[in-house]
C-alpha cells in the first residue's frame, strides 16, 4: 500500500465520520411560534426543505402556519400532515397559510407529497396545566369552524395548473438535453464501442463535449442541482442529492481533464460527459413521465369535481331565473328538468322522477324521488322535473364533503408508510457511505486505471440509488385506493383504515338499518275463519292512528294504501307494554299482546298458532279483538336489505367469522340469522352494551369490524378495530366511523374489504419494486460482479434504471384505477343458523322483525 492508497482511506474515514455527524449529529433547536391576534403562528420557508424544520408550539391554542414555497416542481408542491389527515397544495413562488386549529401535546410530523423532506411539529403542553383538546382531524376542525374550509375546486385547479406548469417545464429542459447530449453520445458510441474510424474528430473533442454538454449540466439539470444542494444545505439528502453528487463528480473530473490535463496522470484522462448529459436527460425524462402518470393517482376527485352543477334554476317572484350554482342560498326554491344534474342537496317538493345517484352512492339503478324526497347534489334527474328547496349549498353539500373525505384520507400515512419514511430517512446517507466505501476500495485494491474504475463505480452507486420509488411506494397506492372507493361509494377516513380493513377476521352486524330497511312494514292478515282481512285492518288502524309507537304507523299505512275510509274513535287508551283498547264504530277493539287479550277476559289461544308461526318467520305478530272475541293477527316486519344475504354470504367466504347484535328476543334473532346465513348471534344486547361486546371479541383475539347505522351504534363502531357506518343512517355514525358506506348497502362492507386488500397487495409490490432494484444494483454498481466477469455498471445505465425505478411504482400504482370491485354473488340455499328450528322464510321476499316491544308473545 503506498502513500496515496493510505491518503485516499484517510480521507474517506475522515469524510464518513462528517457525513454520520452532518445527518445524524445534534441540530439548531426548534423555532417557536409568536402570538398574533389569540393565535400562535409561524412561518415556513419551503426551498429544498423547511426552514425551520422543527416547530415549537403551546397545546390548546390555534396555530397558523405560513408556508412560504420559494421554488417550482412536483416534489414539494403539497405539504401533508400525515397524523392530522391534513394536505395543502402549496403552489410555486407563493405563501400558503395553513390552519391547524388547537392540538393536543404531541410531535406531528408533515412531510412533501413525495416524503423525500420533513419537518417535525412540537407542541407542548399548556403551561397552566388544563387539558388540551384531541388533534383534530380536518373534517372536525371545519366542523368546529376551527378551520377554513378549503375551496376543493379551488385546491385542485391550483394542483392541476402547477402540474401542466411542471410537465412544460420539464418537456423543455429535456428537449433540449437530448439534442445536446445525441451527438456526444453518438460519437462515443461508436468510437469506443464500435471502433468506428468515421466518427468526425470535431464529436470527439472534448472542448466541443465541453459547449454541448455544459447547458445540459446547468440547465437541463438545473432542478436537480438546486433541489439537491439545498437539501444538504438543511443537513437533508433526497434523491436529487445523489443526482447531483453523482454529475457533479463525474462533470468536475472530465473538466479537469479538459482544462489541465497535465494534473491528472496520462492512463486516467478519460472524460465523461456523455454519461453526465444521458443522467441528467434521462432522470429529467423519467420525471416527466412519472408527472404526467402521477397527475392520473388524484383522477377521483377531479372526477368528482366535475360531476358539480355549474348553473341553477331558481324560483323568484314567481319567474324562473338561471344562476350561478354559487350564488344559491338555503332555503331557494330550484327547478331541475330532465337529463339536467341536481344543483345542491335539497327537499322535493313537486313532481316525480328517477334520479341517477350512482356517481355519489355507487348504485347503479336509478332512484324514484317524489314529494319531500332528499335529493342530493351532483346527481342526475333522468325522467321527470322536478321542483326542490336548497337545503345545503356549497362546502356542505354531500358531494364537498365526499371530496373532503378523500383528500383527508389521502393526506393520512398508513402504518407501513412510516416504516418506509423511517428507511428513506438513513437510505441516502448509507448511500453516500457505500459510495465513499466503493471509491475507496477499487482506488486500492482495483486493476488500472484504478482511478477510473473507482469513479465510475462510486458514481453509478449514486445515481443507482432511489429513495424517491421508496417514497412515492404506499402514498400514491393510498391515492389511488381510496380514490377508488369513493367511485365505489365508500368513503375511506384514513390510509390506516385502509390497512386495517384488510386483517378484519370478524364481521359484527347491527340489524335495524343495516341488514333490514328499518321501516316496518304491514306484512300478513291472518283472521280467523268468518272475519273479514279488510275490516280487522280497518278497525286495527283507526284505533293505531292515535298511538305514537313504531308500529302503528306501519298499520296506518297499509289502510291507507288499500283505501279503508278512517273511523272516529272514543274512548282511546294505551296500556303501557301490552297495547291500545278503544271504541271504533260503536265496536270494542284492543290491539297488542296476548297478555292485552288475557287481561280483559278474552282467551287468546284460538290466535296462538298463527302467532307462533309468524314469531318463528321473524315477524311481529299483533292481536286484534273485536266485541270481546278474538278477530286475527296482524304480522309486522322490516323488510330485509337487497343483498344482505349475499352480502353475508360473500363475507363467509372471505374467511370472515359474522356476528350479528341485536337488541331483539332470541327467537326474531334466530329467524334473522337462518334469513341471512349468520351463526354467531347475540339477542337482547342493550344498546349501552354493544361496545362491550366488540371489546368480548377483541379479548379473544379476533380483529372486529362492526357494521352500524343508529346513534346507539357509535360506542361499538369506535370500540371496533374499523367501523363501518352505514350512509343512509346518523350523522353521529358516520361521525364514528372510519369507513362510511354511501348507499346503505351491506355489499359495501365486502367492496371495502376487497379494496384494502387490493390496496395493501398494490403497495408491497411497490417496496418490492423500489427495493429490488437497489438490493440488486446498488451491488452491481459498486463492482461485485467485476471482479468474476469483467461487468461494471456504466452510470448511463445506473441512470436508466434508477428512472425505471419510480416509473414502475407510478404504474402499478396507476393499475388500481382498473380495480373492479367483487360483484355480489348468490347467497344460495337458505342458512339454517341461528340455533333456533322453524320454517324458512321465503328466498325471494325474506322478512324479518321490527321493535318486538308490542309483539305477540
Amino acid at each position: 500500500m503506498n502513500a496515496s492508497d493510505v491518503l485516499v482511506i484517510g480521507l474517506v474515514a475522515v469524510s464518513s465520520l462528517c457525513l454520520v455527524w452532518f445527518f445524524f449529529g445534534s441540530r439548531r433547536p426548534a423555532a417557536r411560534t409568536e402570538h398574533r391576534d389569540g393565535a400562535q403562528q409561524v412561518t415556513v420557508v419551503v426551498a429544498g426543505g423547511y426552514t425551520p424544520a422543527r416547530i415549537e408550539a403551546v397545546a390548546g391554542v390555534p396555530l397558523r402556519i405560513v408556508f412560504e414555497r420559494r421554488e417550482s416542481g412536483d416534489c414539494t408542491g403539497r405539504v401533508v400532515f400525515g397524523d392530522l389527515r391534513i394536505s395543502r397544495a402549496l403552489p410555486a413562488h407563493q405563501q400558503t397559510i395553513v390552519d391547524l386549529g388547537p392540538l393536543a401535546a404531541g410531535h406531528y410530523g408533515f412531510s412533501c407529497a413525495m416524503n423525500m423532506i420533513h419537518g417535525t411539529l412540537v407542541v407542548a403542553p399548556a403551561p397552566d396545566g388544563e387539558p388540551a383538546p384531541a388533534p383534530p382531524t380536518e373534517q372536525s376542525a371545519i366542523k368546529q369552524g376551527v378551520v377554513e374550509v378549503p375551496d376543493a375546486a379551488e385546491v385542485e385547479a391550483a394542483d392541476a395548473a402547477a402540474v401542466r406548469a411542471e410537465i412544460a417545464d420539464l418537456s423543455r429542459r429535456v428537449t433540449l438535453g437530448a439534442v445536446l447530449t445525441a451527438p456526444v453520445l453518438f460519437a462515443v458510441m461508436a468510437h469506443e464501442v464500435f471502433s468506428a474510424d468515421w466518427v468526425p474528430a470535431l464529436l470527439l473533442n472534448r472542448w466541443w463535449q465541453l459547449a454541448l454538454i455544459a447547458p445540459v449540466m446547468f440547465w437541463t439539470g438545473w432542478p436537480v442541482h438546486r433541489t439537491g444542494w439545498l437539501a444538504l444545505r438543511h443537513r437533508a439528502a433526497d434523491m436529487n442529492t445523489l443526482i447531483t453528487l453523482g454529475t457533479c463528480a463525474a462533470f468536475g473530473y472530465s473538466l479537469l481533464v479538459t482544462l489541465a490535463p497535465a494534473a491528472v496522470p496520462e492512463d486516467v484522462r478519460e472524460v465523461y460527459y456523455e454519461a453526465v448529459g444521458v443522467i441528467l436527460t434521462l432522470i429529467l425524462l423519467g420525471r416527466l413521465i412519472e408527472t404526467k402518470a402521477k397527475a392520473g393517482t388524484g383522477e377521483a376527485i377531479r372526477a368528482l369535481l366535475g360531476l358539480q352543477a355549474r348553473t341553477a334554476h331558481l324560483e323568484r317572484d314567481g319567474i324562473e331565473v338561471e344562476v350561478d350554482v354559487a350564488d344559491v342560498a338555503p332555503g331557494d326554491v330550484l327547478m331541475v328538468r330532465p337529463g339536467e344534474r341536481i344543483p345542491v342537496d335539497g327537499t322535493v317538493l313537486d313532481g316525480s322522477s328517477a334520479v341517477d345517484e350512482s356517481m355519489v352512492t355507487g348504485e347503479s339503478m336509478p332512484v324514484t324521488k317524489r314529494s319531500w324526497d332528499e335529493v342530493i347534489g351532483a346527481t342526475v334527474n333522468q325522467t321527470g322535473s322536478l321542483r326542490m328547496r336548497a337545503e345545503r349549498v356549497g362546502a356542505d353539500t354531500v358531494l364537498a364533503q365526499v371530496v373532503r373525505l378523500v383528500q383527508s384520507a389521502q393526506a393520512s400515512k398508513a402504518p407501513i408508510q412510516r416504516v418506509a419514511d423511517a428507511a428513506s430517512a438513513v437510505f441516502v446517507p448509507v448511500v453516500m457511505l457505500i459510495a465513499l466505501g466503493t471509491f475507496a476500495v477499487w482506488y486500492v485494491a482495483g486493476p488500472a486505471p484504478a482511478f477510473t474504475l473507482a469513479l465510475v463505480s462510486a458514481v453509478s452507486v449514486l445515481i443507482i440509488a432511489c429513495p424517491c420509488a421508496l417514497g412515492l411506494a404506499t402514498p400514491l397506492s393510498v391515492m389511488a385506493g381510496t380514490g377508488k372507493g369513493a367511485q365505489s361509494g365508500i368513503l375511506i377516513r384514513s390510509a390506516e383504515a385502509l390497512e386495517t380493513a384488510r386483517g378484519l377476521d370478524t364481521i359484527v352486524l347491527d340489524k335495524t338499518g343495516t341488514l333490514t330497511v328499518g321501516a316496518p312494514t304491514l306484512t300478513d292478515i291472518d283472521p280467523l275463519p268468518g272475519q273479514d282481512p279488510d275490516q280487522i285492518l280497518r278497525l286495527a288502524a283507526a284505533i293505531e292512528a292515535r298511538s305514537e309507537h313504531p308500529l302503528a304507523r306501519a298499520v296506518v299505512a297499509a289502510a291507507h294504501d288499500r283505501g279503508l275510509a278512517a273511523s272516529e274513535v272514543t274512548g282511546f287508551a294505551s296500556v303501557t307494554g301490552r297495547g291500545i283498547r278503544g271504541r271504533v264504530d260503536g265496536r270494542d277493539v284492543l290491539v297488542g299482546t296476548r297478555l292485552l287479550l288475557t287481561e280483559n277476559g278474552i282467551d287468546p289461544a284460538p290466535l296462538a298458532p298463527a302467532a307462533d308461526r309468524l314469531a318463528d318467520e321473524g315477524k311481529t305478530a299483533v292481536l286484534v279483538a273485536v266485541d270481546g272475541a278474538p278477530a286475527g293477527v296482524l304480522a309486522i316486519a322490516d323488510t330485509l336489505k337487497p343483498g344482505a344475504a349475499e352480502a353475508v354470504a360473500a363475507l363467509r367466504a372471505m374467511g370472515l367469522e359474522v356476528h350479528m347484535l341485536t337488541g331483539d328476543n332470541p327467537r326474531t334473532a334466530a329467524a334473522i340469522a337462518r334469513a341471512v346465513g349468520i351463526d354467531h348471534v347475540r339477542a337482547e344486547v342493550l344498546p349501552e352494551h354493544k361496545a362491550e361486546e366488540i371489546a368480548r371479541l377483541q379479548a379473544a383475539g379476533h380483529r372486529v369490524g362492526m357494521v352500524g347505522d343508529g346513534i346507539n351504534d357509535a360506542p361499538a363502531l369506535t370500540q371496533a378495530d374499523i367501523g363501518l357506518a352505514i350512509g343512509t343512517g346518523t350523522d353521529v355514525a358516520i361521525e364514528a366511523a372510519d369507513i362510511t358506506l354511501i348507499s346503505g348497502a351491506l355489499h359495501g362492507v365486502v367492496t371495502a374489504i376487497a379494496l384494502s386488500k387490493a390496496t395493501m397487495r398494490n403497495i408491497r409490490q411497490n417496496l418490492f419494486l423500489a427495493l429490488v432494484y437497489n438490493g440488486v444494483g446498488i451491488p452491481i454498481a459498486a463492482g461485485v460482479l467485476y471482479p468474476a466477469f469483467g461487468w461494471q455498471l456504466s452510470p448511463m445505465i445506473a441512470g436508466g434504471a434508477m428512472a425505471a425505478s419510480s416509473l414502475s411504482v407510478v404504474g402499478n400504482a396507476n393499475r388500481l384505477g382498473r380495480y373492479r370491485p367483487p360483484a355480489p354473488a348468490p347467497a344460495g340455499l337458505p342458512h339454517q343458523g341461528g340455533q333456533v328450528a322453524g320454517r324458512q322464510p321465503d328466498q325471494d321476499g325474506p322478512v324479518l322483525t321490527a321493535p318486538p316491544a308490542r309483539s305477540a308473545s
